[in-house]
């Protein structure tokens, strides 16, 4: 299987690539070295016409100036850290205060701001490009130098697969996941208010008005949240539902999966007949239903609003450093950290 390589635009004196793999049924999934941004995933509805399920830009301008996180790996922390502080053994850490005075996808240069190296390895039956960068000790406020690796992998099988690796020479935080903005209708022609979404997941956060966990855990049963029968996203969009409507009416919620690959998240829609699994080692996934996208730009044509595009942030629990109870994502010095997500298209 073959990757297209080709220049994309610069920063300064660095040159920016596109890295566009495509398998056999002509499935294709485009992405750049700025911040490992999937640009378009190219994939076919029920009646094999192929078109753009994800939310981005043409120019790497526009990325570099109007982003939303678009399609990037962020990193060090993805989700927010509350007072952009933490400690580690005693040691008080202060980050980079980019989000009302909290720390938000690892700061004002995480991971998605990075031009990352990029080797392609070509196999008989799938794609991969393997990206590297070495956050330095101190990036950000966090502590170690932390080597991390992001493997992008499409095969004929239509699996399209993210591997993230990372070590570090200091006991540090890390929490990666890749933010893209999936919308199955093909080539944005409507939002995505009437995707069905499915979560084997019985619990998720409540929020603050700050948009970070308050610490209690609520149970799906009974509420818009709960996504384990499948439902129209609208319905939390729609919903009075105070915790809906603190996120802008919608969804910007982590949920606790209670199965890992085994088809524990799943997009539908029924138009198109675009169908999309996600499968993670990851403890939980945050739904965002993109409740504030930004004005007065365009995605390929398409004006901007709101619910053009829902992500699916595979990843711990944000704000887990300030809550003991959560599962910890401290990673030790010289301890190889892992993780996978896969993401398989399919027709209904």
């Amino acid at each position: 299987m073959k990757i297209t390589k080709e220049l994309f635009g610069e920063i300064g004196q660095s040159k920016v690539y596109s890295f566009t793999f495509e398998n056999e049924s002509g499935v294709k999934v485009t992405c750049i070295n700025y911040g490992c941004t999937i640009t378009k995933i190219i994939t076919p509805d029920k009646n094999g016409v192929m078109e753009n399920i994800v939310l981005g830009y043409d120019q790497l301008e526009d990325y570099i100036d109007h982003s939303p996180y678009f399609g990037c790996i962020v990193g060090r922390v993805a989700g927010r850290i509350g007072g952009a502080t933490f400690e580690l053994d005693g040691k008080t850490y202060r980050l980079e205060k980019n989000e009302n005075g909290n720390h938000l996808h690892g700061g004002a240069k995480g991971f998605d701001k990075v031009i990352w190296d990029a080797n392609i390895i070509e196999h008989e039956d799938m794609a991969e490009v393997q990206f590297s960068y070495i956050s330095p000790d101190g990036e950000e406020g966090y502590p170690g130098n932390l080597h991390m690796k992001v493997s992008y992998l499409l095969n004929n099988d239509n699996e399209f697969i993210i591997r993230y690796e990372g070590i570090s020479d200091q006991k540090t935080l890390l929490n990666v996941t890749n933010h893209s903005y999936f919308n199955l209708s093909g080539n944005l022609k409507r939002d995505v208010q009437d995707h069905f979404l499915t979560l084997k997941s019985n619990e998720y956060l409540e929020l603050n008005d700050e948009l970070l966990p308050t610490g209690h855990v609520h149970n799906v049963e009974g509420t818009t949240f709960d996504f384990k029968e499948g439902r129209k996203i609208r319905m939390g969009i729609e919903s009075e539902y105070v915790q809906n409507q603190l996120v802008g009416n919608g969804y910007d919620h982590p949920f606790l999966l209670s199965e890992n690959h085994n088809e524990e998240i799943i997009l539908e829609d029924r138009t198109s007949g675009r169908k999309m699994t996600v499968e993670t080692d990851e403890v939980g996934v945050v739904v965002y239903t993109s409740n504030a996208l930004p004005e007065g730009v365009e995605f390929y044509g398409v004006p901007s609003q709101k619910y053009l595009g829902v992500c699916l942030e595979t990843q711990g629990l944000p704000d887990a450093v300030n809550h003991p109870q959560f599962p910890s994502w401290v990673l030790e010095k010289d301890q190889p950290f892992s993780s996978v997500t896969k993401y398989t298209f399919s027709q209904l």
